[in-house]
């Protein structure tokens, strides 16, 4: 006869208990009894409803900065919601809905044209600055509903306008419209790969949806209230202005509780900085010191100043042309072949090339990226760029570009491998590439 007690234990996702079995002693005859034990502490209804928009296991399975962006998101889209309404019932206005004179062809052939406009911006658009979505999730997830906005006051303007500026005001809010959609689109995609902790990308976007669906129902179902109580202009306008403001507000908001654990240009400064000071930043910090619209590739002092701009992925051609520009001043026209030498001796042991020109006191620096180097060499280019910025900029700087390139190649090498431990276990994440914003070129050394 047994006399162990057997006891299991049964967990939802999240390790919530569901259910305890307990096994009996077993009889003489080899049978036992199993009682299943209920948790003393049961799920409310309203708990689960809200497991029905969340994702399984949460709030295990997401980031910690997962819910107060949801929460913002939320109130930002029931806003855009009503909005919305708002803006649809001017451009039915502006089209000929309730006008005896207007043509349904003519709307039909203004709706073609606005779809097409929308289409090509968006092909272009995407081409444009497609690698520069997922480094710049946080600046473009916000630019989108700024575009959107712009767009909903361009059709709410739209049926004061005479026709023909008319159609071309329409056709520019879709634009805007088709642009949104694309930066929105990609700047959630990163932003759900951020949250997503488990492995749970396609269930946590599943959620999403769950979300929006229902904020856009209620946003409706509000809207229709609003809009057929609003009928005056100054109503219309005072009543939209509110609603945009809102929207906006609470998407910065939402967008300023991400916190990203990838180096782009502007947090891989921020950490230099401090780890100047000896201190490792978290996530957290930089997340506090970040702005959402950065100019693309500035170099700044610690106090903010602007040093000059870096480009990353630059090609053979264009350091070829900054030697040349630099050996012009001295009476000659061609690329100095002894200082193309020396560059290429002096970063024979790094992943990449780098030079400088001077203009003023700005310093305009260009990385040129090996083909075999990986993302935490791109991290110490910038590093190094941000060195040699700072070098310029102090009174009575060097002019001898080689010995400057030197000194700041050790002080960028030893800030990687003196912190570069600390910030992993500080969370950051330093294999994804966030550095580089366009579609860049390699070069391999023969």
């Amino acid at each position: 006869m047994v006399k162990e007690r057997l006891e299991i234990i049964e967990t939802d996702e999240a390790g919530n208990v569901t259910a305890t079995y307990v096994q009996s002693s077993t009889d003489r005859e080899g049978i036992s009894r199993i009682d299943s034990i209920s948790p003393k502490t049961v799920k409310s209804t309203w708990q689960k409803t809200l497991d029905v928009f969340l994702p399984a296991g949460y709030p295990h399975s997401v980031t910690s900065d997962y819910t107060e962006y949801q929460i913002y998101d939320s109130v930002q889209a029931f806003s855009s919601s009503i909005a919305g309404l708002l803006s649809s019932r001017a451009v039915l206005s502006s089209v000929g809905v309730g006008d005896a004179t207007a043509s349904p062809t003519a709307a039909l052939f203004l709706s073609i044209f606005q779809e097409s406009v929308g289409r090509i911006a968006t092909i272009l658009f995407a081409h444009r600055l497609g690698t520069a979505f997922e480094p710049e999730c946080k600046m473009y997830r916000l630019l989108a509903d700024i575009l959107n906005d712009i767009a909903f006051v361009l059709d709410c303007l739209s049926p004061v306008l005479p026709k023909p500026l008319r159609i071309a005001v329409l056709s520019f809010s879709s634009v805007l419209r088709a642009l949104c959609g694309v930066a929105a689109g990609s700047a959630k995609a990163s932003l759900s790969a951020h949250f997503a902790r488990w492995g749970n990308l396609g269930e946590l976007n599943a959620k999403d949806s769950s979300q929006e669906t229902v904020i856009s129902l209620l946003g409706m179902l509000v809207g229709t209230l609003v809009v057929s109580r609003i009928s005056t202009p100054t109503a219309t306008w005072t009543t939209l202005i509110i609603l945009l403001a809102v929207h906006l507000e609470t998407n910065r908001r939402a967008v300023r509780a991400v916190v990203m654990k990838t180096l782009n240009r502007q947090r891989a400064t921020l950490v230099y900085h401090h780890l100047k000071q000896g201190k490792v930043p978290t996530p957290e910090t930089i997340a506090n010191e970040e702005i959402i619209f950065e100019r693309d590739g500035v170099l700044r002092h610690a106090d903010g100043r602007l040093l000059g701009h870096c480009v990353v992925g630059a090609s053979m051609s264009q350091l070829l042309s900054g030697i040349a520009q630099e050996t012009a001043r001295t009476g000659s026209s061609k690329v100095d072949t002894n200082t193309l030498s020396q560059l290429l001796h002096l970063f024979r042991h790094e992943k990449y090339l780098l030079w400088y020109t001077v203009t003023g006191r700005r310093v305009h620096v260009i990385i040129i990226i090996k083909k075999d180097a990986v993302v935490a060499d791109i991290i110490t280019a910038w590093w190094q760029a941000l060195a040699v910025a700072e070098e310029v900029a102090k009174p009575g700087a060097e002019t001898d570009r080689l010995d400057l390139l030197q000194r700041s190649i050790k002080t960028a090498v030893t800030c990687r491998s003196t912190y570069e431990d600390g910030l992993r276990l500080e969370g950051w994440d330093l294999t994804t590439s966030a550095l580089e914003t366009t579609s860049n070129t390699r070069v391999k050394m023969e």
